[in-house]
């Protein structure tokens, strides 16, 4: 038991340095109320990490939100990982920072994880998770469905096996890739809006990241109470 303490602990700090000098110079902190440690703990933290400081090389111009929960209709509330506002759209990110093969369809509710040793695990289809964030933020903001734009985006660890992808408006990719993709995306849309409206949304979403613990809380029963 101590000797797997000690390799955990000296794993943890070679993994600290590179990640460390990446995290004091990125805004993810004050934008998501996470120390270095949590960030680094924790895969779902650490992966929308990853996700912020890649699309924060776009620019100031292009402003950035994490763990947004967006107040619904029915006085519930949809957390969502990563909003980027940008000239081109609203670009919607679902982190999911999973290793091994990945299969998935479009069209069916659950996907699958396999592991090594043959272990498999099914998880909610992260296309339809996306696209009821997006509906939320359509409705919040009074927007038409062509401003938004959805990206599914796992770690480089995992291999997207099987990965059946039908709507022109959804990506799914590895974390490697996505700069490259939501670059060649901000060149291939029109602009959509204005300075003004960039600053508008931003301003309005700003009040619904760094939720207290009971909002968290809230969010956390309301999803039990719905599964």
């Amino acid at each position: 038991m101590e000797f797997l303490l000690v390799f955990l602990l000296l794993a943890l700090l070679v993994r600290i340095p590179p990640n460390q000098d990446r995290f004091k110079t990125s805004g993810y902190k004050e934008a998501s109320g996470h120390s270095l440690f949590e960030t680094l703990l924790d895969p779902g933290c650490n992966g929308e990490f990853l996700i912020y400081s890649c699309l924060e090389r776009f620019g100031e111009e292009h402003k950035l939100l994490t763990n947004v929960y967006v107040p619904k209709e029915d006085g519930t509330t949809t957390e969502i990982d990563l909003i980027m506002i940008t000239a081109t759209g609203i670009y919607v990110f679902e982190s999911k920072n999973y290793s091994g093969w990945i299969f998935g369809d479009e069209n069916t509710k659950f996907w699958t994880q396999s592991l090594k040793g043959g272990k498999k695990f099914r998880f909610y289809n992260p296309i339809w998770q996306n696209k009821k964030h997006i509906s939320a933020l359509q409705k919040h903001l009074r927007l038409g469905n062509d401003v938004f734009r959805s990206y599914i985006v796992f770690s480089e660890r995992c291999e997207l096996k099987k990965m059946f992808v039908h709507s022109p408006e959804v990506k799914v990719m590895n974390r490697n890739v996505l700069f490259r993709e939501v670059a060649d995306d901000m060149i291939y849309f029109p602009e959509v809006l204005s300075i003004w409206e960039i600053n508008q949304i931003h301003s309005d979403l700003s009040k619904y990241a760094l939720a207290d613990a009971a909002t968290k809380q809230a969010h956390i029963d309301a999803m039990r109470w719905r599964n």
